[in-house]
C-alpha cells in the first residue's frame, strides 16, 4: 500500500514529493511523460514574481511572497540558476499610473518588500531600451529569474534521493475511492501508440485511446492522493468528487533569442496586467538569451503546444511597445505552453470537501512556478496532519547539480578535465556542452533518456543552430549510456524517433 501517490512529475508535484520525503513515508509519483518537466513548467516564463499582481488574501498571493522568499536559499541547496534581478512594471499613461499605484498598495497588503513607483526617465536609466512611450513603472526589487527546468529537475532529484519513487510513462486513466483507500489505474504509454486500437483502460482518461492491446495498465492502492496533474487536474478531481471543477487550457506563445543578446535588458520588463494575465514581457533568462512573451488564448485542446503566425505577431508587436529595437535578427526558436486556469482564478490547494484523502494542488498557472516551493510546504502540512507519519532523520535537503564548462573558470575546467577527460570533448558547439555534462546527465538519478531530458539539463541543443549539428553525437551518447539501439531514442515522447528505418 503506497502512503502518497502523486499524480504529476512537474514542478508542483515535485515539490510536494520533496517535502513528502521530509517524513518516513511511502511516496510514489505517477506521470504520463517519460521525464519529469514535461507539461506546463517546460513552457515557462522563468519568473519569480515579486508578489504585487495577487489579490490580496488568495492562495495566489499567500504562495506567490512565501515562494519568492524561498527560492534564493532553495537554489543554494539545490544547486539551480537564480538570480534576482529586479521587475518593472511599466505604464503608458495616466491611466496606467493609476493601475500602478493600486499594484503598489496590493503589493504592500501582500508583504512584498520594496516597492516603488518611478518615473519614465528613472526607468529608462535603469533600462536604456525602454520606449520613450513609457511615462511611468512599479519597481520590484524582489522580483527574479530561474531555471525552470533545472528548478522542477532539482526538486524531483532530490525527493527521489530521499526515497520518493517515479514512475513515467504512466497515464493515469481511472481513480475510484475504495473504503479508506483509493485504487488508481495507470496505462503504460510508453508502449508505441497505433493508429486506431481498440481502448483496452477503465474509466475515463486523458488521451490513452489508441494504446491498444500493447499497452498493459497497473493497479496501485493508495492511503492519499495528490493530484499535481497541471490542466487535467480537473479531470481526476471530477473522478471522486461531486464538487467539480473546470480547467481551461491557456495558451501563451514565446519567442527566444540567442545568448548575443545579453544584456538587452536585464530587469524582467512587464505591462500592466489585463485579467487575462501578466500581459506580454521582455525578460532575460538565467543564462543569458532574451525572451519575449507569452500570449494569452483560452482553448479547448489540453494538448494543443502549437505556435502561430498570428500569435508571434501578437508577441512582437506587443513585446515592441515595451522596448525600442528588439533584435528580432536573433530569434533562434518560438515556443507555446499551456497554462491550467481555473474558473475562480485562484490556486485550489486543499483536500476535497467529499472525499478524504484527495488533496487538490489545481488552478496553479502563474504565479505557479515561484509559488512551487511555498505549494510544497504547504499541502506537506495538511497532508501530515492528516496522516502523521514520523520524521526522516536521514533526509538531506542539498543536492550538487551538473557541472557546466561554459561557465567555469580556467582554473576549473582544468580540474574537470583531470576527473573525467570527457569534459574535454566538446559535443555542443553553440552551448559548450561537453560528453562528460551529457554523460552525466543521463547517470544521475532521474536521469535523461531522451534528447529534450539531456537539453534541459545541460542546454546541449539549446543554441542558435538549435540541435542540429550535436544530436547524432548525442543520440550515440544516449544508446551507449541506456544501452539501447539509436533506434529507440526518441526526442521526447513515445513514438517521437529521431531515425525511421535503415539505409542499408
Amino acid at each position: 500500500m503506497i502512503d502518497v501517490l502523486v499524480i504529476g512529475a512537474g514542478v508542483t508535484g515535485s515539490a510536494i514529493a520533496r517535502e513528502l520525503s521530509r517524513r518516513q513515508r511511502n511516496v510514489v509519483v505517477l506521470e504520463r511523460g517519460l521525464d519529469v518537466c514535461e507539461g506546463t513548467t517546460k513552457a515557462n516564463s522563468g519568473i519569480v514574481h515579486a508578489g504585487h499582481d495577487a489579490k490580496p488574501g488568495s492562495m495566489k498571493a499567500k504562495m506567490n511572497v512565501r515562494g519568492s522568499e524561498m527560492m534564493e536559499e532553495l537554489s543554494k541547496e539545490l544547486d539551480f540558476p537564480y538570480r534576482r534581478n529586479t521587475s518593472l512594471v511599466i505604464g503608458f499613461s495616466d491611466e496606467d499610473g493609476k493601475t500602478l499605484e493600486d499594484l503598489l498598495e496590493q503589493g504592500k497588503e501582500n508583504g512584498v518588500k520594496g516597492l516603488e513607483i518611478i518615473s519614465g526617465d528613472e526607468a529608462r536609466v535603469k533600462e536604456p531600451d525602454l520606449s520613450d512611450k513609457v511615462t511611468c513603472a512599479l519597481l520590484c526589487p524582489t522580483g527574479g529569474i530561474v531555471d525552470p527546468f533545472l528548478l522542477n529537475i532539482a526538486l524531483a532529484e532530490n525527493a527521489n534521493t530521499n526515497g520518493v519513487e517515479f514512475r513515467f510513462g504512466q497515464e493515469v486513466t481511472d481513480i475510484k475511492k475504495s473504503g479508506d483507500h483509493f485504487t488508481v489505474t495507470a496505462v503504460d504509454v510508453s508502449a508505441e501508440k497505433t493508429e486506431a486500437a481498440p481502448d483496452n483502460n477503465s474509466g475515463e482518461g486523458i488521451g490513452s485511446e489508441g494504446y491498444g492491446s500493447n499497452a498493459f495498465t497497473t493497479t496501485y492502492e493508495a492511503r492519499a492522493v495528490v493530484n499535481a496533474a497541471g490542466v487535467y487536474a480537473d479531470v481526476f478531481h471530477n473522478m471522486v468528487s461531486e464538487n467539480k471543477l473546470k480547467i481551461t487550457a491557456r495558451r501563451g506563445e514565446y519567442l527566444l533569442m540567442d545568448r548575443k543578446t545579453q544584456g538587452f535588458v536585464n530587469a524582467t520588463i512587464f505591462q500592466c496586467p489585463t485579467k487575462m494575465g501578466k500581459g506580454v514581457l521582455v525578460t532575460p533568462t538565467t543564462h543569458g538569451n532574451l525572451l519575449i512573451g507569452p500570449t494569452s488564448v483560452d482553448i479547448d485542446d489540453k494538448e494543443c503546444t502549437a505556435t502561430t503566425a498570428d500569435g508571434l505577431d501578437t508577441v512582437l508587436e506587443k513585446a515592441g511597445l515595451s522596448a525600442e529595437h528588439i533584435p528580432t535578427r536573433q530569434v533562434i526558436t518560438s515556443f507555446a505552453g499551456l497554462r491550467a486556469h481555473e474558473a475562480g482564478g485562484d490556486f485550489i490547494l486543499s483536500e476535497a470537501d467529499d472525499c478524504q484523502g484527495f488533496f487538490d494542488a489545481a488552478g496553479i498557472e502563474s504565479p505557479g512556478l515561484t509559488a512551487s516551493p511555498a505549494i510544497g510546504e504547504y499541502m506537506a502540512e495538511l497532508i501530515n496532519e492528516k496522516y502523521p507519519a514520523p520524521v526522516n532523520k536521514s533526509f538531506d535537503g542539498h543536492r550538487v547539480g551538473i557541472p557546466c564548462m561554459s561557465t567555469a573558470s580556467a582554473e576549473e575546467r582544468k580540474a574537470l578535465v583531470r576527473k573525467n577527460p570527457l569534459y574535454a570533448n566538446v559535443v555542443c558547439r553553440c552551448e559548450l556542452v561537453t560528453e562528460g555534462e551529457i554523460v552525466d546527465a543521463i547517470n544521475r538519478p532521474l536521469g535523461a533518456k531522451t534528447l529534450d531530458g539531456i537539453k534541459r539539463r545541460v542546454r546541449a541543443g539549446m543554441g542558435r543552430c538549435q540541435a542540429g549539428f550535436c544530436t547524432p553525437k548525442q543520440m550515440d551518447i544516449l544508446a551507449r549510456e541506456l544501452g539501447i539501439d539509436q533506434g529507440d531514442i526518441v526526442k521526447s515522447e513515445p513514438g517521437a524517433h529521431m531515425l525511421e528505418g535503415r539505409t542499408k
